[in-house]
């Protein structure tokens, strides 16, 4: 797993229970896949189509650092399948896990397009080849 971003937990970020809010979390994640998913398809027109199942196992407090992690699990035709873990560098545990977040690449009529990509690119080799 690759890990990104990292995020500092603040008061604005808590629940009523004074831990890190879910949709905040899952927020991230989203915003983190897009990013993932814009610059390994090289197009900016990139929309979340599936999150599986998401699994919280611990928690997170004001002060805390989280680190968000991004895996590619395979390249379609016109997606981009995606697995993240968000875990806590305070504490070292793993707080969320979701196996599947389904990126999709579209054309400039906001309709799926085929992204043509079949591997992870990394910038440094799209540099060297240029």
């Amino acid at each position: 797993m690759r890990f990104h971003t990292r995020k500092w937990v603040k008061p604005e970020d808590l629940n009523a229970n004074g831990t890190l809010f879910g949709g905040k979390l899952l927020a991230w994640i989203d915003e983190e896949a897009a990013l993932y998913s814009v610059v390994q398809l090289e197009n900016s027109k990139v929309v979340t189509k599936y999150m599986s199942e998401i699994n919280f196992m611990s928690a997170a407090k004001q002060g805390d650092v989280i680190e968000i992690g991004i895996d590619v699990v395979k390249f379609g035709k016109t997606s981009l399948v995606l697995k993240s873990e968000v875990r806590n560098m305070m504490t070292r545990e793993t707080i969320i896990t979701i196996d599947n977040i389904t990126m999709v690449n579209l054309g400039p009529d906001g309709v799926p397009a085929s992204h043509g990509k079949t591997q992870i690119e990394y910038v440094k080799d799209r540099l060297d080849n240029k």
